[in-house]
């Protein structure tokens, strides 16, 4: 079949499109009718999703410093390990990115929406076979609102002022309305445990489709079906294993042999390499995940806001996206919302690369000498290319950037979020509250551009509790202003999520949430030998 008519049978299989399209499209693409007929029939029993089987994933993204405490979830593996064995109270829908119930089956919320009322789902058990109750929600919620518990969350839990129980209900008052309360609660930190965690957070256990079997961090992590999932629509396969897989090389080299069956962090410069296989299908799907280089407002050199701008200017974006997402993924302009995001803020200029601008604002930083920056190959598909062609464009500027490739194994808890000027991603967040929550609010422990102004957190707090959409788009649109011409972000691109997988490998939904099917890809898929 061509790729138009892989593309339209997959729609089916996804249950995307009815027959009468189908036909309709095939036709006109000038396919027999009987071959078209065919098509569909295949095409419609494949959605069917199957049972039983062995899947493995080769994904990147993991290290031996890895934990399996929900609240310290840092890398790719971790985020697909938790949506394995765990469940948040909500989750957000695959193509619209609206709420959806998980183990909380609805919401109310008050008229100014500081106050809302959550009802549990009835009859749901950990895998260690107890029955989850209010506690355990409370005591979860309250443990990531905890400072010492290093959470992920913490920015977002931050506006929760009471978390308790009404009865058999969660009620969370918040410090001001916030119409987006249950879309934070999507946040992958915020899996469910028994006790809140508190005992053992590591424990793995949840209420997830899958129990953890075993957990070698950087290594693999195997898991295996829960028979008392609550949910018939998920964990179709019999078991799960997960390889930490960092070389590029090595993850291609195991689809295309079969040894895996689903990698993650496709370099857009091996697609064309990957599609000549006859066993492999690219997936891509574009969404709110964004590659960034990230410098420290609070430390030298980069406190002197002239550099910060001088080494935004210096980065050529649409060669970024050209030469290292080769064409998947779209220009940024150092804010992280692009229109995925509901209230985008439309108008604002696209910062252009411009050596001269650069050069005038180097020269007014006073700064002198190379500017250090570091990356890995697992910062982002690319990373290293990318900084050796920022390094270049850099010095059409006059700026001599000086790149340090450092291991991938420890990247994120050694160089990410700890040393000035360093690359990384960021998968995006279901609003935009969430994600300036999460890595711009003074507070938030994944500040990591330490970006820390009163008057901005006091933006995003005004955002939170406004109703009026208009006048919500309108702090929106200063918010993201203050950190594209004031941050330490440099946004040159949003990427699309480009990962492959065996054509055995049937199911795959593309989330617009974040990468890997929004994380849920081992718990969605099934295997059709």
């Amino acid at each position: 079949m061509s790729d138009y008519e892989n593309y339209l049978a997959r729609q089916v299989m996804l249950g995307k499109m009815n027959r009468r399209e189908f036909m309709g499209r095939t036709l006109a693409a000038g396919v027999a009718l009987s071959a078209a007929g065919t098509m569909f029939a295949t095409s419609a029993a494949a959605q069917e999703p199957k049972r039983g089987g062995h899947l493995k994933l080769g994904l990147e993204g993991g290290s031996a410093t890895d934990s399996n405490d929900p609240a310290k979830f840092l890398s790719q593996v971790m985020f697909c390990i938790g949506r394995c064995w765990g469940d948040m109270l909500v989750e957000s829908h695959p193509t619209t990115g609206a709420a959806v119930p998980a183990l909380a089956e609805s919401w109310e919320p008050s008229a100014d929406a500081a106050t809302w009322t959550f009802t549990l789902r009835k009859g749901v058990k950990f895998h260690d076979g107890k029955e989850l109750t209010i506690d355990d929600v409370v005591k979860t919620l309250q443990r990531h609102t905890d400072e010492k518990s290093e959470s992920g969350a913490l920015g977002v839990m931050k506006s929760i002022k009471e978390i308790k129980a009404d009865g058999d209900k969660l009620v969370l008052t918040l410090t001001e309305g916030n119409a987006d309360l249950p879309l934070l609660l999507t946040d992958y930190h915020l899996v469910i445990q028994p006790g809140g965690g508190y005992e053992n957070p590591t424990a793995g256990i949840g209420t997830g489709p899958y129990k953890l079997k075993s957990f070698e961090p950087g290594v693999r992590a195997t898991l295996e079906r829960n028979a008392d999932d609550w949910r018939t629509d998920r964990g179709y396969v019999d078991s799960i294993e997960i390889i930490n897989m960092n070389d590029a090389t090595a993850r291609i080299a195991a689809l295309s042999s079969g040894q895996v069956h689903y990698i993650n962090r496709v370099d857009p410069k091996t697609v064309d390499l990957l599609k000549r296989a006859p066993t492999v299908e690219i997936l891509s799907t574009s969404g709110r995940g964004h590659y960034v280089f990230i410098m420290h407002c609070n430390t030298a050199p980069f406190d002197n806001n002239d550099l910060r701008l001088a080494l935004k200017y210096a980065m050529d974006r649409e060669t970024m996206v050209k030469t290292i997402l080769g064409g998947y993924g779209k220009i940024g302009n150092d804010f992280p919302i692009n229109d995925t995001y509901a209230l985008f803020p439309e108008g604002i200029e696209q910062r252009a690369y411009d050596p001269d601008k650069a050069a005038f604002h180097f020269k007014k930083s006073g700064h002198s000498g190379p500017v250090l920056l570091r990356t890995s190959d697992v910062a982002f598909p690319g990373a290293v290319d990318a900084a050796v062609l920022y390094q270049e464009t850099a010095k059409k500027a006059g700026i001599e950037i000086e790149v340090k490739r450092e291991p991938g194994d420890g990247y994120w808890s050694n160089v990410w979020n700890v040393q000035p000027f360093s690359t990384s991603y960021w998968g995006g967040r279901p609003t935009q509250d969430q994600m300036y929550s999460t890595a711009y609010l003074s507070t938030a422990d994944w500040n990591d551009t330490r970006f820390k102004r009163p008057d901005f957190d006091k933006l995003l707090l005004e955002a939170r509790s406004e109703l009026d959409e208009a006048k919500r788009k309108d702090l929106y649109r200063a918010m993201a202003m203050m950190v594209r011409d004031e941050g330490g972000l440099i946004l040159p691109m949003f990427n699309d999520f480009v990962n492959a997988a065996s054509k055995q490998v049937k199911g795959y939904v593309h989330d617009i949430g974040n990468d890997m099917s929004n994380g849920y890809v081992a718990t969605r898929v099934w295997l059709d030998a």
